[in-house]
């Protein structure tokens, strides 16, 4: 499919919301465009459906070429939910491709931890026991269902994750009586993330020793939840850091 500068939006960017899109930016003039052009499409074609193979003439739409910086060509781009989620540029061998593919296709294990409910994590797991993501996924469902015990065999085999580290100390934090730790953990199965870090961190100022380093760990842990920009992280990671330090 070739895409212009008018049609790009459309073709490539929102249809990635729906299935991943690999464009080839290349040009007539350019050998190795040539050369590379039928490797893509006969990798694209055996994946008929899970894929859209897009080509962009650099020549015929500058305005793509220069808000991609694209500097040289071939130069390829995958596309997923709106972003470039991989790239290669120049003239490669066609086990590269396939391996560039498959990063850029979800996988089996992918679409079952983005289904996110508990038989499809599990089944994730089953296939491929080295996903944190997928056991950080079950363990919040676990612990919501206060099924603490299940939870804790999940996480354990990802206890090198801070995630996972946030968790299990949010288990172990269920056994304190002190009052901002309840709260806070109250405010955590409602889902007020802002008050539950109000509560831990006043219980950090409050506690000593082991129980104020379990509600280190499950304010970190919080912290991967939302991600490092996200506005609570920003604002709670500084006040922790003087709190501690």
């Amino acid at each position: 499919m070739d895409v212009t500068d008018q049609t790009f939006n459309d073709e490539v960017i929102q249809r990635s919301y729906e299935i991943p899109v690999v464009v080839d930016f290349w040009a007539a003039w350019c050998g190795p465009c040539r050369q590379l052009g039928p490797l893509i499409e006969s990798v694209a074609a055996r994946r008929d459906g899970e894929i859209v193979l897009a080509k962009v003439d650099i020549d015929a739409n500058p305005t793509l070429a220069q808000k991609y910086r694209i500097q040289s060509i071939p130069a390829v781009r995958g596309f997923r939910d709106g972003e470039i989620v991989g790239s290669f540029d120049g003239l490669i061998p066609q086990p590269a491709i396939e391996a560039f593919f498959n990063n850029i296709v979800p996988s089996e294990v992918d679409r079952l931890i983005e289904e996110g409910d508990e038989d499809s994590l599990r089944e994730a797991l089953t296939r491929d026991a080295g996903r944190t993501d997928a056991r950080l996924a079950l363990g919040r469902i676990l612990i919501a269902d206060g099924r603490v015990d299940e939870a804790l065999e999940v996480l354990k085999p990802a206890a090198h994750d801070h995630g996972a580290q946030g968790l299990m100390a949010r288990i172990r934090l269920l056994q304190s009586d002190t009052p901002d730790i309840a709260a806070g953990l109250a405010a955590l199965a409602r889902d007020d993330r802002e008050t539950a870090l109000t509560h831990l961190l006043d219980a950090v100022r409050t506690s000593e020793g082991e129980l104020r380093d379990l509600v280190r760990q499950t304010m970190i842990g919080i912290f991967g939840e939302l991600g490092d920009q996200h506005p609570l992280t920003v604002k709670f990671r500084r006040r922790l850091a003087q709190t501690l330090y």
